[in-house]
C-alpha cells in the first residue's frame, strides 16, 4: 500500500468495467482503441478466442486478449473476472507509453485513472456496503490507509466504529481492534451504545476499544459485563478495567478471582495488579492464602507487580508450612527481581524438596524464580 501509484492503477482496472452502463459496448470500444483490424475485433466480440491464436504478436496483443477474455465471459455467463479486470489499467497505461499514437484512443475509451489515494479510499468506503468478501477486503484496505495517515480513511473508519447496528460484526471488530489508528472523542457515543447492547457479539471489543481510548464514562457498563454469561466477554471486561486502571472496579474484579473459568481468573488478577492500591493487593493476597485453586500462578504474578512493598511479606511466606504457598512465594519473588529475595530463593532451591499439590518440587519453583530474577536484572542492566 505504500506504492500509491500501483494501487491506483489496480483500482482503475477494476473500475473500468464496473462503471460502464453497457459493458459490452465499452469492451468493443477498448478493443478498437488497440488499433487491431475490425475483423479481429469482430472475432473477439463474438467469443471466438481461438481466432486470436493467429494474431500477429505486437505490443497491443496482451491488452487486446485481456479485454477479449472479459468480453467473452460477459457474453457467456455475465461474470466479470475482477482479477483480469485489474490488469486492464496498467496494461493500457504501458501500451500508451510504448505506442504514443494509441494513447489518445485508449484515453478516450478508458477515461482517466482515479486521482490517487483519495479515490481509492472513497471506493473502499463504498465497498463496505458490498457482499461479505468485499466488505472484509475493504476494511483491511481502509486500515492500511489509516496507518499511512490518510485522513479520509480515518473518517470512514470512525463511521464504522460509531454504529455497530449497521455493521457486519467481523468488519466492526476488525476496525475496533485498530481503534488507536483513528479513534477520538467522536466515536465515544457510538461505542457506549454498543457497550450497552450486551447481546451484541462484539460487546467484548466495545469494552476494549473504550479502554484503549481512555473513555472512563464506560466504566459502569464495562463493570456490569463482569457478570456476562460469556467468559470471553468477562475476560475482556477484566482487561479493559485494568487498562483504565479503574480503582472503583476493584471489588468487582476481586470477585472474579473466583470465576469458574481459568483465563477469567487470570485476567482479573492481572487487572488488579495493573490498578494497584491496598484494596487490590488485599484481595489478591487473600485469594492466594485461601488456596482456592492449585493453579494460582496468576495470583503470584499479580502480587509481584506491586514491587518492593510486598517483598518482605513474600520472604516470610517462604517459611510457611504449606509447600503450595512456598512455591507461589518463590514465583512472586522471582518476578520482583528484588535483591532481598535472592537469599531466600537460593536457600529453597538448595534444600526444599517438598512437593506441591500439583506434584512439583518447591526447589524447582525456587530455581525458576532465581532464573526469572537474574534475567530481569540482566535486562535492566543492559537498558
Amino acid at each position: 500500500m505504500t506504492d500509491h501509484r500501483d494501487a491506483v492503477l489496480r483500482l482503475w482496472g477494476r473500475q473500468l468495467h464496473e462503471r460502464q452502463g453497457e459493458p459490452l459496448t465499452w469492451a468493443e470500444a477498448v478493443l478498437e482503441a488497440t488499433g487491431r483490424p475490425p475483423t479481429a475485433v469482430t472475432a473477439a466480440m463474438s467469443g471466438r478466442l481461438d481466432a486470436l491464436a493467429d494474431s500477429p504478436s505486437d505490443r497491443a496483443l496482451l491488452l487486446f486478449r485481456t479485454v477479449a477474455k472479459l468480453a467473452a465471459n460477459l457474453r457467456g455467463d455475465g461474470h466479470y473476472d475482477a482479477d483480469v479486470g485489474t490488469r486492464i489499467g496498467p496494461l493500457a497505461l504501458r501500451l500508451s507509453e510504448l505506442e504514443p499514437p494509441l494513447a489518445g484512443p485508449l484515453r478516450e475509451a478508458l477515461g482517466h485513472p482515479p486521482d490517487g489515494p483519495t479515490s481509492l479510499v472513497t471506493v473502499h468506503a463504498a465497498e463496505l456496503s458490498g457482499n461479505r468478501t468485499i466488505r472484509l477486503r475493504a476494511i483491511d484496505a481502509l486500515l492500511e490507509w489509516a496507518e499511512l495517515g490518510h485522513p479520509q480513511a480515518r473518517v470512514a473508519l470512525s463511521e464504522v466504529a460509531s454504529d455497530h447496528r449497521t455493521q457486519d460484526v467481523t468488519v466492526w471488530t476488525k476496525a475496533l481492534n485498530r481503534i488507536a489508528l483513528f479513534g477520538d472523542a467522536s466515536v465515544e457515543p457510538g461505542l457506549l451504545r454498543a457497550l450497552a447492547d450486551t447481546g451484541h457479539r462484539g460487546v467484548r471489543w466495545s469494552a476494549l476499544a473504550c479502554a484503549e481510548l481512555g473513555f472512563h464514562r464506560a466504566v459502569p457498563l464495562i463493570t456490569a459485563l463482569l457478570e456476562h454469561p460469556d467468559p470471553m466477554v468477562r475476560e475482556g471486561a477484566c482487561e479493559a478495567l485494568g487498562l483504565l486502571e479503574e480503582r472503583a472496579a476493584v471489588p468487582a474484579l476481586t470477585a472474579r478471582l473466583n470465576d469458574e473459568t481459568n483465563w477469567v481468573r487470570s485476567r482479573a488478577a492481572l487487572a488488579l495488579g495493573q490498578i494497584g492500591g491496598d484494596q487490590a493487593l488485599a484481595g489478591l493476597w487473600q485469594a492466594m492464602m485461601e488456596r482456592r485453586n492449585p493453579k494460582a500462578g496468576h495470583l503470584a504474578s499479580a502480587i509481584a507487580a506491586f514491587g518492593p512493598p510486598v517483598v518482605d511479606d513474600l520472604i516470610a511466606l517462604t517459611t510457611d508450612p504449606d509447600p503450595d504457598l512456598r512455591a507461589l512465594a518463590c514465583r512472586a519473588l522471582g518476578a520482583t527481581a528484588d535483591d532481598r529475595a535472592l537469599p531466600a530463593l537460593e536457600r529453597l532451591a538448595a534444600h526444599d524438596l517438598a512437593r506441591t499439590t500439583l506434584g512439583g518440587l518447591v526447589a524447582t519453583a525456587a530455581k525458576h524464580g532465581l532464573r526469572t530474577a537474574h534475567r530481569m536484572r540482566a535486562h535492566t542492566t543492559s537498558t
